[in-house]
Parts: C-alpha cells; structure tokens; sequence
C-alpha cells in the first residue's frame, strides 16, 4: 500500500506530527458515513474503493439520486485511505475513521469541496499543492524538451536547478499544511515529498510518533521497515568503508580522505547527468580544495576504457576507485545506490552530513562549509 499511495498521491511529512492529539470524548462505533451531492453529473457509476496492499480494491458501487445525492455507510476497524472515483471523470482521495464525511463536486465548475472529516480535509489541501506541483512541473518538462532540442546546454542547467528549488518548495508547503494536522494519520497521506535518504531522521521521528498513536496500521509498518534498512546510512552516522583500486590498481580507502570534507560522488562514465554535472564538481574542487575540500569517485563503469576516458575528457583531478562491476559494486550495494548520480557528504571527523547534493545544492552547502 505505501508504494501505491507514493505513486497516486505524491506522499510529505513534518515533526509537527510529534504533538500528539488530545484525547477523543466519544468512541467510535466502527463506521463512518460517506455522504456526497455531485452537480451537473455525467452518466455512470460512483465507486468506492480502499488503498490495501499496494493496490486499489473496490469496495463497493454507490447509488446516486436524480439530484446527484448518495449516502453510504463504511464499516471500519482501523483508519485507511480511501478513493471516490466520480463516473471516471474525478477522483477524490480520502483519509476515513471515526469522523463522516461530505463530499460536494460540480462536474461543470471543477469546485470540490470535502468536510466533516479532518482528516480527508487533510488530503484535499494535500492534493490541491501537488495538483499546482504537478502543473509546474510539466512545464519545466517541457521547457527541459525543448532545451534539449537545441542543446541549450545553460538553459538545461537552469531548468534542472528550476526543477529542485522547485521541489524542495513544494516540501515546505506540504510541511506547513501537515503542521496543523494535529497528528492526524492522513499525514501519510504527504509521505513521499520528502526523500527518505536525505530527511531519515525527519521522518524516523514523525514515523515513530505516528506509531504510538496508530499502532496497527499497515502502512506505517511498512514505512518504519523501510526507514530500518536505511538507518544505517541516515545524516549523522558513521560513513561506511569503501575500498577500492584506484586506476593504477592500487587499493584506496575512503578513510584515507578523513580530516577533510569528502564528497562520495557516485557516477559513470556512460552516464550522461552525470558528465553534465563533472563541470560543476570540477569548478567548486578547484574553489575548495585547499581548504579542506576532498571528492572520492566512485564509478559504476563497466569497463576500464570507458572508466579512464570519461576521467580524462572531464579532467578529473581527484580520487577515482571502482571494481568495474555496475550497479553491482560493492560499493554501491554498501551505501544503496540503485541510480546515478548520487553523492554522500562526508565531514573531517568521517560521519554522514548530507546526500544527494549536485548543482546549485553542493554550492550553497560548500559555501555553507567554507564562506
């Protein structure tokens, strides 16, 4: 189910979580009323169905009067995540358990409004930004497509920086919208708009909170596994040893680095994002290199030809180890690379400081560092 509620809803969290919520008066009596009034309708059907599994399953089909009225009652044991897809024309997410819910849609308008139920109120906000999100981002593509046409190589690297400031702001409002949520569990529903690589501790907290108080839902186990398997590479812990031969086939290790900032860079030489971003790790090595700045390539190459080409064409100049062996480095397999580029930031004392930086993020944090 998590994965599938990534890909439709575009999941974010926030340490506001950590509040918990105050205690309920009423009990709940198992069910929840789903109650909607639809304007200027099309023919056909209004179903219900559950996120369970990593998959949708229908739950039931709606009756809808002539007035575009339908009531229904939901029998529930635990909350989950809902969808009403209105005769195949609009979908609408909801968040269910213990509070009814009023959903109100004109088909002529495109107005959607849900009440009575916090926590589907929740998701609504939740998919209007995405909604804006997604629009932006298309046109980025777009622009990107056509960049890429002309091998306007500046405005490529405009738009990919576009791009991440673009989603690193859409972060922030999914965080500011799940601020009041008040420990809502529809919280989840904002899960995936943070990169559980960079933002470990983050969402291990949130993760954690969100577990006391919803201790059988399926889908926060399913993220307190996921974050488990990374825990091990989250923002403040020791960097794993990698060991490796060098061109010259002599055996380095990135402890040999400690005592500087190091940048684990993890890339190819058949890969293109990454020989588009070598010019920038160029430019900002020569700028911090002799204050304390290290980069440590590791290349997933298959070949060595290929491997000592590209560090020549790019010039270069830092440590370059690889075993030849793809995505099945050992390197890769010990730091969890599944695509490149990708980098770690390593401080002087050999601890995990930061992931994934490239473009304009690694020159704001070296800048951070040294400036």
């Amino acid at each position: 189910m998590r994965k599938l509620m990534q890909q439709a809803l575009v999941l974010g969290l926030t340490g506001a979580l950590l509040v918990s919520c105050g205690n309920k008066e009423e009990v709940f009596d198992g069910a929840v009323s789903i109650k909607g009034q639809l304007a200027n309708q099309p023919e056909g059907q209004v179903v219900l169905s559950r996120y369970d599994n990593d998959r949708i399953q229908a739950v039931d089909t709606l009756s809808v009067d002539n007035d575009g009225e339908f009531s229904y009652e939901l029998e529930l044991d635990s909350p989950n995540f809902y969808e009403l897809d209105l005769f195949g024309e609009k979908t609408v997410r909801l968040a269910l358990y213990e509070e009814d819910v009023l959903v109100s849609y004109d088909f002529k308008t495109d107005e959607l409004d849900v009440s009575g139920s916090k926590d589907s109120e929740l998701m609504l906000s939740i998919d209007e930004l995405t909604a804006a999100y997604q629009e932006a981002g298309n046109e980025l593509n777009s622009e990107f497509y056509e960049a890429m046409a002309d091998k306007d190589q500046a405005k490529i690297q405009q738009i990919q920086e576009q791009a991440m400031d673009l989603e690193l702001d859409h972060a922030e409002k999914i965080k500011g919208v799940i601020a009041q949520s008040d420990g809502s569990f529809a919280a989840l529903a904002g899960l995936g708009m943070l990169n559980p690589r960079t933002d470990f501790n983050y969402l291990d907290s949130v993760i954690v909170a969100l577990g006391d108080q919803y201790p059988d839902m399926k889908l926060i186990a399913s993220w307190k596994q996921e974050l488990d398997e990374l825990r091990a590479l989250s923002i403040g812990q020791p960097a794993p040893e990698i060991s490796l031969p060098n061109p010259e086939g002599e055996m380095v290790n990135l402890s040999d680095l400690r005592g500087n900032y190091v940048l684990v860079d993890f890339w190819a030489g058949w890969c293109k994002p990454c020989r588009d971003e070598n010019p920038n790790v160029v430019r900002l090595y020569n700028q911090y290199k002799d204050r304390g700045f290290e980069v440590f390539g590791v290349s997933l190459d298959r070949t060595r030809d290929m491997w000592l080409r590209a560090i020549e064409e790019d010039g270069l100049e830092w440590t370059q180890v690889s075993d030849l062996k793809y995505f099945n480095s050992e390197a890769a397999a010990t730091y969890q690379i599944n695509a490149i580029p990708a980098t770690y930031m390593i401080d002087p004392e050999g601890n995990i400081l930061a992931k994934d930086l490239r473009g304009r993020s690694l020159e704001r944090k070296l800048q951070e560092l040294f400036d």
